[in-house]
């Protein structure tokens, strides 16, 4: 049960770390080459932020973006340790990272391109020319490429993790 627990919970952190990570760069670090996965006609009309929103934006998008880097390496790194301290087999570890990876990858497609970027308009409020391209998209970014990350990449992802822990 506690495995269980433990997992739901990392799998809630690594979510809200990249959730963070998306608001540090789109919000307070303001940089193009952050916007490399959005489509082509989006990246065409963006515009470069030479001024920050308030004075200090940067540094703190730069901080948040940092400490969500280091929230979904601690989810890894907890994944892995308590796995190795349970004895964890094959099918267990990959187990825990296919939840971890499938449930993000979920919350990225469901929550935050569908509803944060085109239902609420966050992205176009920091950057209002893309409202233009963006205003009869149906869906978010990238389907084709966000289910190929859902269905292929990160299960092998996750077989290959798990595959190198229970070697070790």
């Amino acid at each position: 049960m506690y495995t269980i627990i433990l997992t739901i919970f990392l799998t809630l952190v690594f979510c809200a770390a990249i959730a963070v990570m998306l608001l540090s760069a789109v919000a307070f670090i303001q940089d193009k080459k952050f916007f490399s996965s959005a489509p082509k006609e989006i990246q065409a009309v963006i515009e470069a932020r030479p001024e920050e929103l308030f004075p200090g934006a940067r540094a703190i998008g730069w901080l948040l973006f940092i400490l969500s880097l280091l929230m979904a390496s601690g989810v890894v790194v907890i994944s892995i340790c308590d796995g190795f301290r349970n004895n964890f087999t094959f099918c267990q570890f990959f187990l825990r990272f296919l939840i971890i990876t499938t449930v993000y990858k979920l919350c990225d497609m469901i929550l935050i391109d569908n509803f944060l970027l085109l239902k609420f308009g966050f992205f176009q409020y920091y950057y209002p020319e893309t409202r233009q391209v963006m205003k009869n998209r149906k869906y978010g970014f990238n389907i084709k490429s966000q289910l190929l990350k859902l269905l292929v990449i990160f299960p092998a992802m996750s077989a290959l993790i798990a595959w190198i822990c229970s070697m070790l």
